[in-house]
């Protein structure tokens, strides 16, 4: 069994535009994995949200009801360590594999079918690695501000600042930061990323994020997304929407520029040119785009 911690389901009452019901995946390791579960189970589509660090699923609070309002099925877990979803206080827990692991045993468990793939940040990182496992599971595939960690290409500038960023934050404050880099927020949208860590001891699966980043080619992961890469250049048949933020330090326009040459047939990408590193803060539109394209 893996210690871990579960965050007070109170800390997640009354959360601005965070109307959605909990569902939760127990675990064989006893640990529980908490997903958002909205639309009808016989959609035409199922978008598979994935977030990144450090937010949860609530950063799709604002794409949510446009997919649903179309009639289609929305899945967005929380990464282990994240969010609603239980906390191993062991860094050690926490790798490449383990995070990919979850995700598709996830997608087993519900059998999600027809699926739109929605990344951005570490939910492309390693959602991009799901569709060569079962290629017949996907229809589409909305990419924002993330990459493929491949470990043969030098990592950007920016990543690298944030990681000795994230290194020196054990205690990240992370409303101070969300409102600085979407100054639209209002406060209590801020506290509500902050929700899922009461203090310091809940942020391991936080902390371990950026240091896990394949930097080499022997790196775990790299081969895996090295895969994904020729996956997505010779193999992927699905269609495709790439929305950029424009404003983006770390993963910004030269980073996705380079992963659109690298995904079959995508079209031009859509420049959101107020939006940073967290674009579904800007999401309405991109999700509308997405409807019409995938």
């Amino acid at each position: 069994m893996i210690a871990a911690l579960r965050t007070p389901e109170e800390r997640f009452a009354g959360l601005p535009g965070w109307p959605h019901a909990p569902h939760y995946l127990d675990r064989p390791d006893a640990l529980r994995l908490h997903y958002v579960d909205e639309g009808p189970r016989e959609a035409s589509r199922t978008f598979l949200c994935l977030h990144g660090q450090p937010t949860w699923s609530y950063l799709y609070r604002r794409m949510i009801p446009v997919f649903t309002a179309a009639g289609h099925r929305v899945v967005a877990p929380d990464f282990l360590g994240f969010g609603r979803s239980d906390k191993p206080t062991d860094e050690a827990i926490y790798t490449f594999d383990f995070h990919r692991q979850s995700l598709l045993d996830l997608i087993q468990a519900l059998d999600l079918r027809n699926i739109v793939l929605v990344v951005q940040d570490w939910g492309g990182l390693i959602g991009l690695t799901l569709p060569m496992a079962a290629p017949e599971r996907y229809a589409g595939l909305l990419v924002m501000n993330t990459t493929l960690a491949t470990g043969d290409q030098p990592l950007s500038k920016g990543f690298l600042d944030w990681r000795a960023f994230s290194n020196r934050s054990p205690d990240m404050d992370i409303a101070r930061l969300m409102q600085r880099s979407c100054p639209h927020l209002s406060e209590a949208e801020a506290r509500a990323y902050a929700a899922p860590f009461p203090d310091a001891s809940y942020k391991a699966g936080l902390r371990r994020f950026p240091n896990l980043v394949p930097d080499q080619p022997d790196a775990e992961g790299a081969a895996l997304s090295r895969q994904a890469r020729d996956f997505w250049r010779n193999d992927w048949a699905g269609k495709s929407l790439m929305a950029v933020g424009m404003t983006d330090p770390v993963l910004g326009p030269p980073v996705m520029r380079a992963l659109h040459a690298d995904i079959r047939n995508c079209p031009p990408p859509l420049a959101i040119a107020e939006a940073g590193h967290f674009v579904q803060e800007w999401g309405e539109s991109i999700a509308q785009a997405a409807i019409q394209a995938v």
